[in-house]
């Protein structure tokens, strides 16, 4: 039966059809759009804007608790370090920003924590349809997602992970708070919510001047903190691993190489860090020495947890030696695992370098990692990653050595604090001037967005090679 009236039929069909019509259209726009916005530009733009919508409502006059407008430098410090989940800050966040302040500031951890690089991730997929060159660099060291039937089963995983661990940690929280240190109950659950938050998202902003050292030798509030912050730290990928391994049948279970790697590097580093700070600062009176065995355990465990990319602190890092702060720095260069919360050039990409340079001693022309060949590629990204790093992390110490009076071990944990978004401090951050605060704005920010992302949001487009040149090798070493 013909439906409508003269050339424009108006019936199911026709509508079916006209609505094909406009969906071709629509992708073809969105082809198009792919075409010029790029993923590592639609990440760089996308954190971007968060930071800046946060630097405006935190320079809004209700968001102190002065009620006066605070300096665009200090709303925009506080704006990065949030949405990049570091932690380091000018201000002391209980007392000088309001209720409203800290609202903002713990919506941008949140965001910060994983949204921006789930969207962005879903986007790719959804815009680009397929994965290039330059969309297997950005997501390779980010997302790990390559197809668009994992979109829904990450962007689903990541909400009730999130949502799990944040309200296990935050009633565990307010009710020490309530009941062990009588806190009361709004403000309990307040202090609580806002610190599970932060411990996951990795955050490391706490309402006290003094973050958690006040509460150095209390479990109920350490542990529970430095296990947030692990499993944010772990990566969405590895709880996405861990959710399919219960499900499967017994004959089929098997890890991937990235979850294996990034648990054992995971458990290494611990291990690593536990010995150290323990080792250097167990008679240093200003940090560990006057504490007993219980205690010194305790602090030594959640002080090798936190340069896992949290900046929450039980001891003075102002006053431990010089020693621990390497330490500390190697360990924060490192950070956490890939897609997820921390910062870092990720464990994965510490080993993958690793196994490189093992194989490379023994003469072996490929990588093998627990009876798998590394992919082609792979060690030259995680080399690549390695040494941007490394040159971003230099920088900033040369730049702040030149308008800074502090020293060298000051400066070089505060820079690489900041490039791998942890947010630990010895204490010179409210200090800095304005171009050394600028200096951490802009680590924090190329941290957070990841070294191969910000190399690729650069690039207009890759240029391919149509020859090849002639090859020499030259003399190394």
């Amino acid at each position: 039966m013909r439906t409508g009236t003269g050339r424009f039929p108006t019936g199911p069909r026709a509508r079916l059809r006209a609505g094909a019509r406009t969906g071709v259209r629509a992708d073809r726009r969105l082809r198009d759009l792919s075409g010029w916005i790029k993923p590592p530009q639609l990440t760089a733009a996308a954190f971007g804007a968060l930071i800046l919508v946060g630097a405006g409502l935190l320079s809004l006059p209700a968001a102190t608790e002065a009620g006066e407008r605070a300096p665009f430098d200090t709303a925009l410090f506080t704006a990065t370090s949030a949405a990049s989940v570091t932690g380091l800050a000018v201000v002391d966040t209980a007392s000088y920003w309001s209720g409203l302040g800290e609202a903002v500031i713990l919506v941008l951890i949140q965001v910060g924590g994983f949204g921006i690089m789930a969207l962005a991730t879903v986007l790719t997929l959804v815009v680009g349809r397929q994965l290039g060159l330059r969309m297997a660099v950005r997501t390779g060291s980010e997302a790990k997602v390559v197809t668009l039937g994992e979109v829904r089963q990450l962007v689903t995983g990541v909400l009730v992970v999130t949502v799990v661990f944040e309200t296990a940690l935050a009633v565990v929280l307010m009710l020490r708070w309530w009941l062990g240190y009588g806190l009361a109950l709004p403000e309990a659950v307040h202090t609580g919510v806002f610190h599970a938050v932060s411990a996951f998202n990795n955050a490391g902003f706490a309402l006290y001047a003094d973050s958690i050292t006040g509460f150095a030798e209390d479990p109920w509030i350490t542990v529970p903190v430095a296990l947030g912050v692990l499993a944010g730290g772990l990566g969405f990928p590895v709880w996405v691993e861990l959710w399919r391994f219960t499900r499967r049948r017994a004959e089929h279970r098997h890890w991937t190489l990235h979850v294996k790697i990034t648990l054992v590097m995971t458990g290494l580093l611990l291990v690593v860090g536990f010995v150290a700070f323990l080792a250097l600062e167990w008679s240093n009176p200003a940090t560990m020495g006057g504490l007993d065995l219980r205690g010194k355990l305790l602090t030594a465990f959640f002080q090798s947890v936190m340069p896992r990319t949290a900046g929450f602190n039980s001891l003075d890092f102002g006053q431990m030696n010089t020693q621990t702060l390497l330490v500390t720095d190697i360990l924060m260069f490192v950070g956490g695992g890939s897609a997820g919360t921390a910062g870092g050039i990720k464990v994965t990409t510490f080993a993958v370098l690793a196994f490189a340079i093992y194989a490379n001693v023994r003469g072996e022309p490929t990588v093998h990692v627990s009876g798998r060949r590394l992919a082609e590629g792979t060690t030259s990204q995680a080399t690549t990653v390695v040494l941007l790093a490394l040159g971003l992390v230099l920088a900033g110490t040369l730049t702040l050595m030149t308008v800074t009076p502090f020293t060298l071990d000051q400066i070089l944990f505060e820079t690489t604090s900041a490039f791998a978004t942890v947010g630990l401090s010895t204490g010179i951050t409210a200090d800095l001037p304005l171009l050394g605060q600028m200096v951490l704005v802009f680590l924090m920010f190329v941290g957070r967005i990841g070294p191969i992302t910000l190399a690729s949001a650069l690039a207009l487009r890759r240029r391919p090679r149509l020859y090849e040149l002639p090859e020499e090798r030259p003399i190394v070493g």
